[in-house]
């Protein structure tokens, strides 16, 4: 998955990356794991859970190609990336007790 901003450039892998562009909403190119659709997503496509472990902390879309939901793990800079675009995120609170 990588971020871009403007025009579309870079390359489209299962790991974000920043792409230089120009200015406007920032999209998200990702691919389907199951129809192998490449395809790019706006921030509000796109679901954050930052849990505890790396287990609990990944990132979901619904691919528009097949309809099938899609849930990929999602490291330090992949957080970062989709934060800082505006993804919408969950985070887990572990109560105390």
């Amino acid at each position: 998955m990588a971020a871009t901003s403007g025009p579309v450039s870079g390359r489209t892998s299962g790991a974000s990356e920043p792409v230089a562009g120009g200015v406007g909403p920032v999209t998200f190119k990702a691919a389907c794991p199951e129809c192998r659709a490449r395809f790019e997503l706006a921030a509000g496509a796109l679901r954050l859970a930052i849990g505890g472990s790396r287990r609990t902390t990944f990132y979901s879309f619904t691919c528009p190609e097949c309809a099938v939901q899609v849930r990929k793990p999602a490291g330090e800079r992949i957080v970062e990336l989709l934060t800082g675009g505006g993804v919408s995120t969950l985070r887990s609170v572990r109560g105390r007790g």
